[in-house]
């Protein structure tokens, strides 16, 4: 059961965030106005081609001699009020570990965030432990494994409570230190400081 006093996100809301705090701001307190550009169309197109490629893999293209696949796995965690969607779950006997497609050459910390989210999720779901995630780079056909660390479940939390403060003040965090984001951010008409 959701706690309703608690506002409810997506773990693509809190990569988002990690991103662009702006970003977050922009799809949370004005959801009408989002555009779509054609970096976000290409991404969509290459996570359902992706799906489809690694259907036919074995684990062992993820180091791991065996394992049963889940794919498109639904996660919600009322602890977080935290939901989203799992590309891949890989059961081994004993370990879940989330496998997250991304259509980048480098595992951003936004990256490692978002798979850290789904490992707290998939433990609050199925009660065991996930020590660790993957987050497989498309264009470089590299799978590259990330562990859930102390530090990365605090700043999942953390985190989430910074964004239910913006959501709940409608307050327009400070934008990106990575000004080079901006450049192809479907946002960047809006912010008129960077």
């Amino acid at each position: 059961m959701i706690d309703e006093s608690r506002w409810l996100f997506t773990v693509t809301d809190l990569k988002q965030y990690m991103y662009c705090p702006r970003v977050f701001y922009y799809q949370t307190c004005l959801p009408d106005i989002r555009p779509i550009t054609y970096k976000m169309q290409m991404g969509t197109e290459a996570h359902v081609e992706e799906r489809e490629r690694a259907a036919r893999r074995s684990t062992r293209w993820y180091g791991l001699p065996e394992g049963e696949r889940l794919f498109n796995v639904w996660v919600q965690s009322s602890t977080l009020g935290l939901s989203g969607q799992v590309d891949e779950v890989v059961r081994t006997a004993g370990e879940l570990i989330p496998v997250d497609y991304k259509m980048a050459r480098r595992v951003g910390h936004h990256y490692k965030l978002q798979v850290a989210a789904y490992a707290m999720m998939l433990e609050e779901t199925y009660q065991v432990s996930v020590r660790r995630a993957i987050v497989y780079l498309i264009p470089l056909r590299k799978a590259t494994e990330v562990p859930i660390t102390a530090g990365l479940r605090r700043q999942v939390l953390q985190t989430l409570e910074t964004m239910r403060t913006i959501s709940a003040q409608e307050t327009m965090p400070p934008p990106t230190d990575w000004r080079q984001r901006c450049a192809d951010c479907e946002f960047r008409r809006f912010c008129n400081d960077v």
